[in-house]
């Protein structure tokens, strides 16, 4: 798929999210949806699809997801970033940090993976926030009742495992400290329910503006 193409199937998940009409030719595929309800605030995972045998060796595979808001100003984006792991880190032209935890160019997504290795530095498992390894966000279309913002992240090492299902939790987190900013996700999401397992149950817990969204996939072998 083309850069064209997603970024127009972007665009109708956007409109799609917000209740708008999108050409059919468009739709973004279904995901799992927990808690559906009527938000000027959501998220859409592109990429990947429920099911797909992804990457090699559990890299070299992709999350790419749209973020819908009412403003730039509720969305807390600062601006297009462009980054990576070493020299790619914190440079020009569209600098970001490169790192586990919320980011700072849309501080209220959470991304979890379920396989997420604990044992890797600056990790602690499924319930880290993985949002802040993202490699590329921009503002894809500014209307006059909402914003889409897409994020993209190529996964370079095999942080969720590899020849291992998985599944990706993603959402983005209510305005808790009520400052009309969508800023207040988490470095690392806590197992509320004390199950021993970090699950949408536990993102919800925290509280989250519109609905969370999780795919199902395999991460491929050697």
């Amino acid at each position: 798929m083309n850069r064209t193409r997603r970024t127009l199937l972007g665009g109708a998940a956007a409109l799609a999210l917000i209740g708008l009409a999108a050409p059919a030719a468009l739709a973004a595929p279904a995901h799992n949806t927990h808690h559906p309800k009527h938000s000027p605030v959501g998220v859409r995972i592109l990429t990947p699809t429920p099911g797909s045998n992804a990457g090699t060796g559990g890299k070299g595979w992709m999350v790419d997801l749209v973020a819908v808001y009412p403003s730039v100003k509720a969305s807390g984006f600062t601006g297009p970033q462009l980054t990576g792991p070493a020299a790619h880190a914190d440079t020009a032209p569209f600098p970001g940090a490169f790192s586990t935890g919320a980011d700072e160019h849309l501080p209220g997504l959470v991304v979890l993976g379920s396989t997420t290795n604990a044992t890797l530095p600056g990790f602690s498992g499924p319930g880290t926030n993985l949002a802040n390894l993202f490699n590329l966000t921009s503002q894809i279309d500014k209307q006059k009742h909402f914003v889409a913002i897409q994020d993209s992240w190529i996964v370079g090492a095999p942080i969720l495992g590899s020849n291992v299902n998985t599944t990706l939790t993603v959402a983005i987190i209510k305005d808790r400290n009520h400052d009309g900013i969508y800023n207040d996700a988490p470095a690392t999401v806590p197992d509320a329910n004390h199950d021993g397992r970090i699950t949408a149950t536990d993102v919800r817990a925290l509280g989250v503006a519109g609905s969370i969204k999780t795919v199902r996939l395999h991460l491929a072998g050697e």
